[in-house]
């Protein structure tokens, strides 16, 4: 007679067991929901729609004006055909806000011609204090992800194209990604698929 031994159940790292406040089975209502937008103010529009669309590839989706309130949106995301994008500004909008991760650019108006803007804080930077001062906040934000066909190549370009760069594919003990600047200051994590899994299956948990 054979004797069957089970063999123990072992949790995922992702388990609701070994990630305390983690909800395994999300309410009903949220089903449908997603990530649309992540929202960036920008000192000036040319320099910024030039990156993302040139440098980067996105289209603008919409440009909303705000006279009275003197700012303007800009939404850009990765769209496989822009063609199918509405040219009737209420169903382009209803397109805009159907697209998943697109980024909002900001533009208070302005801003590009006044000679004593400091920029903004892009979240990786504690210019003020460093976060040692009692009651003031450490580095928070960090950045967005860009998943490219060929991490290396793709950085190649980006240098041709004088991007700045915080860290380059083949610097450090992580390598196979970056991370670049938008002309803000912001970061953005270069990465593609290959060099990405290989990286965090051999250096993580």
């Amino acid at each position: 007679m054979s004797v069957i031994v089970e063999e123990p159940l072992i949790e995922s790292a992702e388990s609701a067991a070994k990630n305390p406040g983690y909800c395994e089975t999300p309410d009903e209502d949220t089903k449908g929901y997603f990530v649309q937008q992540t929202m960036y103010r920008i000192r000036d529009p040319k320099p910024s729609l030039d990156f993302y669309s040139r440098i980067l590839g996105m289209t603008l989706i919409k440009r909303i004006d705000f006279p009275s309130a003197k700012f303007s949106l800009y939404f850009l995301g990765y769209i496989e055909d822009p063609a199918t994008i509405p040219t009737d500004s209420a169903e382009k909008t209803k397109f805009l806000f159907s697209c998943k991760s697109t980024v909002e650019l900001t533009h208070n108006w302005g801003t590009e011609f006044d000679p004593d803007f400091k920029g903004y804080v892009n979240g990786n930077s504690e210019p003020h204090c460093g976060g040692r001062v009692p009651n003031c906040a450490p580095r928070g934000y960090g950045h967005i992800g860009i998943t490219v066909n060929d991490v290396y190549r793709a950085c190649q370009r980006f240098q041709r194209l004088g991007v700045e760069f915080v860290k380059r594919p083949q610097d450090g003990r992580m390598q196979g990604l970056a991370f670049i600047k938008d002309p803000d200051g912001y970061w953005i994590e270069i990465f593609d698929v290959e060099h990405m899994s290989t990286l965090l299956n051999e250096q993580a948990v």
